[in-house]
């Protein structure tokens, strides 16, 4: 559960560069304009884990970081509602500009067509 100032605990976060890399191999993919989804099942019990990419295309560091804290604000809502995931946002320059409900709103479809699918 995130703690009383909205962040994350290092068990609710993807941190090494192998667990990025298991989800890429194992997890299923999909695509928007804005988004690229990828998601797979915890291998162990937990919380689900969100991991965040923003590269420099998307925008300077404030762009960058405001696109973020989005995402994980959307994954704080909407975590429980797919189980024990680990996911990872790879977000595009036009998330940029979208507001938090049609972020929102894109996201959990996007989810929820990847999890369908797998």
């Amino acid at each position: 559960m995130a703690s009383a100032t909205g962040r994350f605990q290092r068990s609710e976060r993807l941190l090494r560069t192998s667990e990025y890399e298991h989800v890429a191999e194992q997890g299923r993919r999909v695509v928007s304009r804005a988004f690229v989804v990828v998601t797979a099942v915890r291998q162990t019990t937990g919380p689900s884990r969100l991991g965040i990419t923003a590269s420099r295309r998307v925008g300077n560091a404030v762009t960058r970081n405001r696109v973020k804290r989005r995402i994980r604000e959307w994954f704080r809502r909407a975590r429980d509602e797919w189980g024990s995931r680990d996911v990872v946002v790879i977000a595009r320059q036009p998330a940029t500009e979208m507001a938090f409900e049609e972020l929102s709103r894109q996201l959990s479809g996007l989810l929820k067509r990847a999890v369908e699918a797998s």
